[in-house]
């Protein structure tokens, strides 16, 4: 299996929202909604989002290909933390958002998760970042165990939206050096 890890253009948009929509309820917990993911895969990652986003000089994202295939994908936000619960646990001088990670499932235990952390820690790094964290939501057990094993630790607590629902994240954070 030939992986490779590149980054993404906005010729991507249409695979890339194609992983999003696979892969986003992943991130939810138990209980939440089909409607309430359809409505943020809609709103968030539908695939003219991707391409605002592959247009966005303060974004950065990566897309994992297995012989060709998209089997993956991530997105760095850099600049100005929007939420008070983050700014209040994160440093925002130096500071990039992982805001998106996520594998398809049939590939997880791949190997592909670990070496798409790898180029997205390089790609943060090669930002100027000196640190970089994430929401993910309290109940998604895998998630939090695959980013403490990749050296993220909790520092605090936020609300993110989903559909109609707000869901607790925990806020993990880890340095770039």
């Amino acid at each position: 299996m030939g992986i490779t890890i590149r980054r993404a253009t906005p010729a991507d948009a249409a695979e890339l929202h194609d992983v999003a929509a696979r892969t986003f309820a992943l991130a939810c917990p138990p209980g939440t909604t089909q409607a309430d993911v359809d409505d943020f895969v809609t709103t968030h990652l539908s695939e003219s989002r991707f391409v605002d986003y592959l247009e966005d000089e303060n974004r950065v994202l990566l897309l994992a290909e297995s012989d060709g295939e998209p089997v993956g994908y991530t997105m760095l936000v850099h600049g100005p933390i929007a939420d008070e619960d983050v700014r209040r646990v994160v440093e925002e001088e130096g500071s990039i958002e992982l805001s998106k990670f996520y594998v398809l499932v049939d590939r997880h235990g791949s190997g592909i998760a670990r070496e798409l952390m790898a180029a997205t820690l390089e790609a943060a790094a090669a930002t100027g970042a000196t640190h970089c964290w994430l929401g993910v939501n309290q109940l998604n057990a895998r998630a939090a165990r695959f980013y403490e094993k990749n050296g993220f630790t909790i520092r605090g607590t936020k609300r993110f939206l989903v559909g109609s629902d707000w869901h607790d994240d925990h806020v993990r954070a880890r340095a770039l050096t």
